[in-house]
Order: structure tokens, then C-alpha cells, then sequence
């Protein structure tokens, strides 16, 4: 019996692995329910079979370590000549092997696998990439919409920022503050771009971390001078969206003038989101006395 648990995963510990295996099952539902789904898909491998799939399960030696605890699917059950399991692998976001060794380990072709195991009636792994691609191509136009909507000559380095390279953000914020000096002008750009979020929901919920660099920079203004930027002009739909995003931020403490304070209601009941107006009416909007949905 060969130990994986000490071992990095190596291809050589998955042919040791595979070459103890007179059967082979492959389920397409996670560890933790095996005993609760047994009508989940399977497939019963053995034989030249069993060196197919580990052709299949080609990985780069050496592990990436544990990207996250989800379980992942399908399982992979490994058996000798008596049934006895001898170990069972899984697949983790269709593009890792997980349990070969002591960590994850990047398949050398997902793709392929995915097809190998489509081909034989087991397609869910061929549903989720699929699933993915389509989360993915969103996520990607989100990003593109965002960096579109950046200030005048702050392109390129919100391009960093979006693709979160390395120093990108910090030098964002240099970039604003030399091209916005003035604080009023500053704090309302910023306050439009930050609304940018507010608006915008793709399949996979949540908001990116680089596109509340806006709001990370306003949080570093002074109370006051956010209140006087914001007063001094009648205020877009962006930069209203901008600053409820902001006064419900986790971060903020201050209490916010009665006049713009109403002016946000306004907006917020009228055209925000769901989103929008649940955090007005657990936020800004409580001592007003906003109700309903």
C-alpha cells in the first residue's frame, strides 16, 4: 500500500496508484455524497481502460497546493481484486486532481478529460466548464465596462488595476491626485466612478475587489470635504449612485446632511436596485424612516 498523504503529487505516484486498481469507479457527485446519491451517473472501469484514464489524469508534478476546501467532483474510486478501496481522487474545478499526494495538482488537459469522461455518458463535468466559460466571458466584460468608465487619461493604469498587477492601485491613486488636485473636482469624479458597481450584476454575484478602488480612495477623504464636494453641484445618477454606495459602506460612520441625505431616498426609491435599496433602508435611510421594498 503506497502513502500518499506525504508525497507531492507526482504522475509516477499516480501510475503506482493506478497500477494496484483492478476496477476503476467514477461518480459524478462529491465524496461527502457518495452513501446519499446512489443513483448519481458512474462508470466501472477496468483494463486497458484504467491506462487510459491515466493518460487522462496527466498532471504538472510537484502540486499548486490547496486553492479551497470544496470537495469537487466527480469522484474517482480506486479498488483492488477483493473490492477493497484502496483510494478515491476527485477533480476540483475540472482543471485539478485533488487527494493524489499531500495537495492539488493542475491536470495537464482538463479539457480532454472532460470529453474522455463526456464520451462516456458522464457530461457534468463538460456542463460546468461550459458554466464557467459563460461566468467567466461576464466577468471579463464587467471588467472591460469598468476600465471603460475611469476617468479621462487614468485608462492604461486602471487596465493595471483591473488585472490587479502588481503596484497598480497605488499608483492609480498618485495618478488621481496629481490629475484631480482640486478636492471637489477629486471627490466628485470619484463619486461617479464608484457608482459604477452599484448597477452592474453578473451571474456570480459579488463585487470585484479592484472596482472599489474609487471608493477606497473617497473613504480616505476628509468627512467634511466629501459633504462640501458634494453639495456644490447638483449631483448625476452616477454620482448619486456613487455616494449611497459609499454611506453604506462598511466603513463609513458619519452621519450624512438632512439635504443629501434626501436627495439619496430620492434616488434610490425611484430607480436603485435591489441591493441599492436594502442597504438604503438598513443604512441611511433607517432614522427617515424608509420601509417597504
Amino acid at each position: 500500500m503506497i502513502d500518499e498523504d506525504d508525497r507531492n503529487p507526482t504522475n509516477a505516484l499516480i501510475e503506482q496508484m493506478l497500477a494496484q486498481a483492478a476496477e476503476v469507479q467514477i461518480i459524478e457527485t462529491d465524496g461527502y455524497d457518495l452513501d446519499s446519491q446512489p443513483d448519481a451517473p458512474r462508470i466501472a472501469i477496468s483494463g486497458e481502460e484504467i491506462k487510459e484514464l491515466g493518460r487522462m489524469l496527466a498532471i504538472v508534478d510537484g502540486g499548486t497546493g490547496d486553492h479551497c476546501r470544496c470537495p469537487g467532483f466527480p469522484t474517482i474510486l480506486l479498488r483492488d481484486a477483493t473490492g477493497r478501496q484502496i483510494t478515491h481522487w476527485s477533480l476540483h474545478h475540472q482543471t485539478m486532481l485533488r487527494s493524489v499526494g499531500n495537495s492539488d495538482a493542475e491536470l495537464r488537459d482538463g479539457a480532454a478529460l472532460t470529453d474522455w469522461l463526456a464520451d462516456r455518458g458522464l457530461v457534468r463535468s463538460r456542463e460546468i466548464q461550459l458554466l464557467l466559460a459563460r461566468y467567466a466571458a461576464e466577468e471579463e466584460l464587467r471588467r472591460a465596462s469598468w476600465v471603460e468608465v475611469a476617468p479621462p487619461d487614468l485608462t492604461a493604469v486602471t487596465e493595471a488595476v483591473s488585472r490587479r498587477e502588481d503596484g497598480a492601485e497605488e499608483h492609480l491613486v498618485d495618478l488621481v491626485y496629481r490629475r484631480f488636485a482640486d478636492p471637489v473636482e477629486r471627490i466628485r469624479v470619484l463619486a461617479g466612478w464608484a457608482g459604477f458597481p452599484a448597477r452592474y450584476e453578473t451571474s456570480t454575484g459579488g463585487t470585484p475587489w479592484y472596482e472599489q478602488a474609487p471608493q477606497r480612495m473617497l473613504l480616505t477623504e476628509p468627512t467634511e470635504a466629501i459633504f462640501r464636494a458634494l453639495a456644490s453641484a447638483p449631483l448625476t445618477a452616477s454620482q448619486l449612485d456613487g455616494a449611497a454606495e459609499l454611506f453604506t459602506a462598511l466603513e463609513w460612520e458619519a452621519d450624512i446632511p438632512d439635504s443629501l441625505k434626501s436627495a439619496l431616498i430620492a434616488h434610490v426609491t425611484a430607480t436603485g436596485t435591489g441591493p441599492m435599496k436594502f442597504r438604503m433602508r438598513h443604512g441611511y435611510g433607517k432614522d427617515a424612516g424608509v420601509t417597504g421594498r
